[in-house]
């Protein structure tokens, strides 16, 4: 089962999880990416739905995304500015990008989540990210045709070798000129929990992770892994996942990435998976976030605004839950072949593409 992203809306994973458990689908391993990875570390680390429920909704949760402060840099002029320069971009990744300093949350080292070890886990998880292969005192240098970033897998041994000798695939031709190695890199050493705190880091939310002599960059490197799944296991659940704006993330992908996120988006959508669950709206149904960006004019600082108390996060992350759940039921029970006409919103950008 894929956990491709969601953002601060990851407890909708949570639900898929369960439904997938109820309709006797319980998936072998949990691969996941960026938010995601909070999920599948919260899953593989309690034994029970209640549990993990009760994690998820818990004060320690409430109280860690509160925490997060707004960095130096995220004043809204310059960030503004500096988005729009990204829109106005054509390049491809044309410089190395500064993933130490230009970022705009401060978040700390560790997520609270579970840690246990892998042998413990209640399912196997993998978790994507991307290890830099620049290092600070480069930013700002021109590119050229040099990769920046290797995906890296953070998995069991198992899991690593059904990964062995595969390249990243985003090696594919079709993807054209890009920042991005061929070589996947797996590492079995590294925690669970840790890898969540790694893939969650963000082209410029959250600076670049420090770990293990190098640096690290999120799961939006390869957000839809669907070929890594392909490799892992015989059967795929996926969502179909709603389209990103062409204002400010599909620029980001294309400066740091050189991809276009939405063609990757619309490749994957298209893909023949065993059980397709629709999340396309889940931004339409969901649109209160747990942890929403918010404006402070008067202060000129980007902040992230936290529920008001602690029984309205509670109340989001249950909805969340329930949001996931109903749409993994009416997966894991659909009589008719899945066709993308189902999909509740879909748009250009979205829509399944071979």
């Amino acid at each position: 089962m894929v956990f491709a992203g969601g953002g601060f809306r990851f407890g909708i994973y949570l639900g898929m999880y369960a439904a997938a458990c109820e309709a006797g689908r319980a998936p072998d391993v949990l691969l996941a990416s960026c938010g995601g990875s909070i999920a599948a570390s919260i899953i593989s680390g309690l034994p029970d739905d209640a549990q993990r429920k009760a994690w998820l909704s818990s004060e320690d949760m409430y109280h860690y995304w509160s925490g997060l402060q707004s960095s130096p840099r995220a004043g809204i002029v310059r960030t503004l500015a500096l988005a729009a320069k990204r829109g106005f971009s054509r390049g491809s990744a044309a410089t190395i990008p500064d993933l130490f300093n230009e970022y705009l949350f401060e978040i700390p080292s560790e997520l609270p989540l579970p840690k246990v070890a892998a042998s413990e886990q209640s399912v196997a998880t993998a978790i994507i990210g991307g290890k830099l292969l620049f290092n600070e005192n480069e930013v700002g240098q021109l590119r050229g045709q040099r990769k920046l970033f290797a995906e890296t897998v953070f998995c069991d041994p198992k899991a690593a070798a059904l990964l062995d000798g595969m390249a990243s695939p985003l090696a594919d031709a079709r993807w054209g000129e890009h920042a991005i190695s061929e070589e996947l890199l797996c590492d079995v050493q590294t925690s669970t929990s840790l890898a969540a705190r790694i893939s969650i880091t963000d082209m410029f939310y959250f600076r670049c992770h420090a770990h293990a002599n190098g640096h690290y960059f999120g799961g939006v490197l390869d957000l839809f892994p669907i070929e890594v799944a392909r490799r892992l296991a015989d059967e795929v659940m996926m969502e179909f996942k709603q389209s990103f704006d062409q204002a400010f993330s599909i620029p980001a992908w294309r400066t740091v990435l050189g991809l276009d996120g939405n063609a990757r988006l619309r490749y994957v959508n298209g893909q023949p998976v065993d059980v397709r669950i629709d999340t396309s709206d889940v931004a339409t149904l969901l649109n209160k976030e747990a942890v929403q960006k918010k404006l402070d004019w008067r202060r000129n600082r980007i902040t992230l605004q936290m529920p008001k108390n602690y029984a309205t996060y509670v109340a989001y992350m249950e909805a969340q839950w329930q949001y996931g759940y109903a749409r993994g039921m009416e997966a894991f029970t659909r009589e008719a072949a899945y066709d993308e006409t189902m999909i509740r919103s879909s748009d250009k950008y979205s829509r399944g593409m071979a």
